[in-house]
C-alpha cells in the first residue's frame, strides 16, 4: 500500500489522492481522517494526537495554518518527543511538501490545519 499522496493545497481546502476535503485533516499511512478536530482551534494539545499516539510514526508533520497560526504548546512537544516522535510543525503549504518528500522514506503522518 502506498501512503497518501497530497497533490494540492490552498486555503481551506486540500486535494488527497483526488478527494477534496474542506476541513483540516489527519494523513495517516494507509488513510485520511477527516474531519479533525482540536480541543482548542489555534492549539495542538495532546489530546488532539491520540490517534496518531496509537501507533507513532517516524515524523509528524504539523500544518500550522497558511499563515502559522496553529501553535504547538511545549506540553504537546513534550508528548511527541516522549513517544519517540520527531516533530516538523510549519506553515500548512510548506508541511504538505515535507509531507510528500518523507513519505515514502520514512513512517510519516500529517496533521494539516487548513485555514489560518
Amino acid at each position: 500500500m502506498t501512503a497518501p499522496t497530497i497533490e494540492r493545497y490552498a486555503f481551506g481546502e486540500i486535494v488527497i489522492d483526488g478527494r477534496t476535503y474542506r476541513r483540516d485533516v489527519i494523513v495517516f499511512p494507509d488513510r485520511v481522517f477527516h474531519p479533525w478536530w482540536r480541543v482548542e482551534g489555534h492549539s495542538l494539545a495532546p489530546e488532539d494526537l491520540e490517534e496518531v499516539l496509537r501507533d507513532p510514526p517516524e515524523v509528524l508533520v504539523v500544518g500550522q495554518g497558511k499563515y502559522g497560526r496553529m501553535e504547538v504548546p511545549a506540553e504537546t512537544r513534550r508528548r511527541l518527543q516522549e513517544a519517540g516522535i520527531r516533530l516538523i510543525a510549519q506553515p500548512t503549504d510548506a508541511a504538505c511538501r515535507s509531507y510528500n518528500r518523507l513519505r515514502g522514506q520514512q513512517k510519516v503522518v500529517a496533521a494539516l490545519h487548513l485555514t489560518c
